[in-house]
């Protein structure tokens, strides 16, 4: 038998990516591939997280008499990537072929090809990481469970949204929005902590000083949060470890003392997202991603909850492409955030014509493709429904793990016209070539205001007082 390759690219034409090697697509052939051979061979693997959570999974490989040892650790690869950064986890504990489960523990070290992901797990879970193989009937199975979150309407609270270009801020009583702000910002940028505390505690004071008194605070923030701490996220990816521990982690708890040590509750933006559409559309089995400096992701589940997983899609892999863009965070290829975010709009507008200065800002970037876009501009409409298409074939792998009756696509990538063009595309992806996803979800666009007002009434929403 030949060397498999991972080589199915979209049935339909992108002119600005087209060696783009779509995850679903080739896992779909690799799968079909095995189920056919002889004697393949079973993979389980449990990955560990927090409050004995575990999320497990089987896979059929290439028996090795086959001698795809390449193909057959990329697929595993590639999913043990997908359910450490969708779900989270401090251990992976493997049952299989010896030689995969042996070169996961060489590339999940602090020395090896997943340095990134071990180091960043290592840091979350505070413990450190690593890849047990034991026998395949000693790998445990799956234990999940889900959590509440907001919903609480009642006196003056205070929703917070920090994002990597601007923050904002509202003001809500009972359940209103009755101020609103946005300041732009560049936390990403800065390694002074101080910049950062100051800056949330100027927005949170500008909407405290609009009511009569101030009960919650609700945060909204790319990144990952325990006990209402910052355990990772990469607004403040500048500030020295020393100095992060100590004045970062608990930044929002020391906002909070500032105006009397009332309640404060933070989670990730992508999960507030996905509780804002579910507020709003008054359902459950809701993905929120958003595309902006990066891409976010949260997720409602079927009882209204969040389920505790990381959702971090922006580094959960959609391109088998060797040669992808490489993300200049994790040093991977092929992962969500150059494919959802400013970033890629950047990467595909380097491919047209449209001219941009190598000083401007991402966001400034941007708003020239944008503007290009609403002029007409035939390659900037490439841009957006490349961009599309990546989403449809994404949201057929991700719903591999989600349960999904609605998926919002938010952020400043789905501004405008753009935004059409991705769910146009996203949405005849789905239609013609995963129908069972297309008839049982709808992706939606909320407009600009009540994204805004919605998601700010919805971290305002977090804290129970």
């Amino acid at each position: 038998m030949k060397s498999f390759d991972f080589d199915v690219k979209p049935r339909i034409e992108l002119v600005l990516d087209p060696d783009f090697l779509p995850t679903k697509l080739n896992n779909v052939k690799y799968e079909e591939v095995v189920k056919n051979s002889t004697k393949p061979e079973v993979v389980k693997i449990a990955v560990l997280r927090s409050n004995g959570q575990i999320a497990s999974f089987e896979k059929l490989v290439f028996n090795d008499s086959f001698n795809q040892f390449e193909a057959n650790y990329r697929y595993i690869e590639r999913y043990v990537k997908t359910i450490l950064w969708l779900k989270g986890g401090y251990k992976v504990i493997y049952g299989g072929p010896v030689h995969i489960g042996q070169r996961l523990q060489e590339e999940y070290t602090t020395n090896g090809k997943h340095k990134f992901d071990a180091d960043f797990m290592s840091g979350i879970y505070q413990k450190p990481f690593e890849v047990e193989i034991v026998k395949l009937q000693d790998v445990p199975d799956s234990f999940e469970r889900s959590i509440p979150l907001g919903r609480h309407l009642d006196g003056c609270r205070i929703g917070f949204d920090a994002g990597g270009s601007d923050r904002k801020v509202s003001a809500v009583v009972d359940g209103v929005s009755i101020y609103s702000e946005e300041v732009v910002w560049h936390p990403k940028e800065m390694s002074d902590s101080n910049y950062h505390y100051q800056g949330i505690l100027d927005s949170v004071m500008r909407a405290a000083a609009k009511m009569p008194r101030v009960d919650a605070i609700g945060v909204s923030s790319a990144g990952i949060f325990i006990d209402n701490e910052v355990a990772a996220a990469s607004l403040f990816r500048k500030v020295e470890p020393q100095e992060f521990d100590k004045l970062v982690r608990p930044i929002y708890k020391r906002v909070a003392k500032e105006l009397g040590d009332v309640p404060i509750e933070a989670a990730n933006d992508g999960d507030v997202t996905a509780l804002a559409g579910a507020m709003s559309l008054d359902s459950n089995n809701v993905l929120g991603i958003a595309m902006g400096t990066s891409q976010a992701a949260g997720y409602v589940d079927s009882l209204g909850n969040i389920t505790g997983w990381l959702n971090e899609l922006a580094f959960v892999p959609v391109d088998y492409n060797v040669k992808a863009m490489v993300d200049e965070w994790s040093t991977d290829v092929g992962v969500g955030v150059t494919y959802f975010s400013q970033d890629a709009v950047i990467k595909l507008a380097k491919a047209t014509s449209i001219k941009m200065d190598d000083t401007l800002a991402p966001a400034e970037k941007l708003k020239i493709v944008q503007k290009a876009l609403s002029n007409g501009n035939e390659e900037a409409l490439e841009i957006f429904k490349t961009i599309g298409v990546y989403l449809g074939y994404s949201l057929a792998y991700y719903s591999e793990f989600y349960e999904m009756d609605y998926i919002l696509i938010l952020g400043r990538v789905t501004s405008g016209l753009g935004g059409e063009v991705i769910l146009k595309y996203a949405n005849h992806i789905l239609e013609t070539e995963f129908p069972s996803v297309f008839e049982t979800c709808k992706i939606t666009l909320p407009d600009e205001q009540s994204r805004r007002v919605g998601q700010s009434i919805a971290a305002a929403s977090l804290p129970q007082i």
